[in-house]
């Protein structure tokens, strides 16, 4: 058996082996994560709350709480918060029933956002965001409920602390092949391994988190006493609303199995539920609600617009007022607030411009922007 020699320099191969294989181990040590989850009673709906279901992970719970705040707090800034109380309240008392029957561990907080996807967004530590366009496009209470369980059930199971974990697995896993001697062509293949492989198995990760999540979810809308039966119909709706893979595109690279997959599985599980007398699947509350809803959406639309038009104010032969005329031509009086010293005799308003950002200009944006110098000869001819 052959040792180092230190004066040499020179390395035995059996080491170079052994640390390059240590390092290969703790890159693929990470595919082994998913099965620390759970256990036996996992099929069982009965055991909700009695289980362990999330997976064990580096990141502590404190760590994962205080990660979701902060990316709340930068969801909170950035997103427009639906703030109408009782359409927050109704959302809240829904997902709250779902976390009572379901193995959450941490407080749920449940917010509304102004956005048309058919989707909600749970965050690690109990953050919940729910679209307006999931209440609005949702046929039945169900439906809603049973995309709130789905993102529950990745809170849960917290999904953001094992991939977290896996992460700080292959980080530390590429250290020792920084120092271990090695050909280029050994080079090559190891990060062959890492660049390929171990993409690879992150997807796989993804698709087996979603899986769980699903199959979690349904466990906690069955729980609750809906019917499992909606769970499908919403994922039917989620099809045709999300972007699409290229079928041409392998499946092993999509990040979610595909939707039709989904729900096949579903419905294979959904026959494992002892069967109930009744569920519950729609309320009339749900039916006011989202009428609610879609006059607070309406209303929002027609403030957006009517900030968004830039007010053009023409200076009269009083000295008093103005008279306002704007895009749709309306005149009103208001009292003159330009500059005493014969300014501009125009303004666009701070709320206009505010309600410009983010949007396109109307299609007669290039009038408004020729405006102002014409409002200015006119004024200078009145002047003469």
């Amino acid at each position: 058996m052959y040792n180092r020699d230190e004066r040499a320099g020179r390395v035995h191969p059996m080491k170079h082996r052994a640390t390059t294989s240590l390092a290969l181990s703790l890159l693929f040590l990470a595919s082994a994560l998913p099965g620390w989850a759970g256990d036996h009673k996992k099929n069982d709906p009965n055991e909700i709350g009695n289980r362990r279901v999330a997976h064990r992970s580096l990141i502590s719970e404190e760590k994962e709480i205080a990660a979701g705040k902060e990316y709340a707090s930068q969801i909170d800034k950035s997103a427009k918060i639906i703030t109408d109380p009782v359409v927050n309240e109704y959302v809240n008392r829904v997902a709250q029933n779902l976390a009572r029957n379901s193995d959450l561990k941490v407080p749920l907080t449940v917010k509304v956002i102004d956005s048309p996807g058919i989707t909600a967004m749970a965050l690690p530590g109990g953050f919940l965001y729910v679209n307006s366009g999931l209440i609005l496009e949702a046929d039945e209470e169900s439906q809603i409920a049973g995309v709130m369980a789905h993102e529950i059930a990745h809170v849960a199971a917290r999904h953001w602390a094992s991939t977290m974990t896996k992460q700080e697995i292959l980080q530390f896993a590429m250290i020792p092949l920084m120092f271990t001697p090695m050909t280029y062509g050994v080079y090559y293949g190891v990060m062959e391994a890492y660049m390929n492989g171990v993409p690879m198995a992150f997807l796989k990760f993804s698709r087996d988190d979603e899986a769980e999540a699903d199959y979690l979810g349904l466990q906690y809308l069955y729980k609750a006493g809906y019917d499992p039966q909606t769970y499908i119909s919403i994922w039917a709706k989620v099809i045709n609303d999300e972007r699409r893979v290229p079928e041409s595109a392998p499946k092993v690279f999509m990040d979610h199995p595909p939707s039709p997959d989904r729900i096949v599985k579903l419905a294979q599980q959904m026959k494992t539920f002892p069967q109930k007398g009744e569920y519950l699947v729609s309320t009339s509350e749900f039916d006011d609600v989202k009428s609610r809803l879609q006059m607070v959406m309406s209303n929002r639309r027609n403030l957006q617009k009517k900030e968004g038009s830039p007010t053009l104010r023409k200076r009269q032969q009083t000295e008093d007022s103005t008279t306002t005329t704007t895009q749709s031509g309306d005149k009103t009086k208001t009292e003159d607030d330009s500059p005493s010293d014969g300014g501009p005799p125009f303004c666009f308003s701070a709320e206009a411009d505010e309600g410009q950002r983010g949007r396109k200009r109307p299609d007669n944006a290039k009038a408004l922007k020729d405006s102002p110098m014409k409002a200015l000869r006119l004024a200078e001819e009145g002047r003469a």
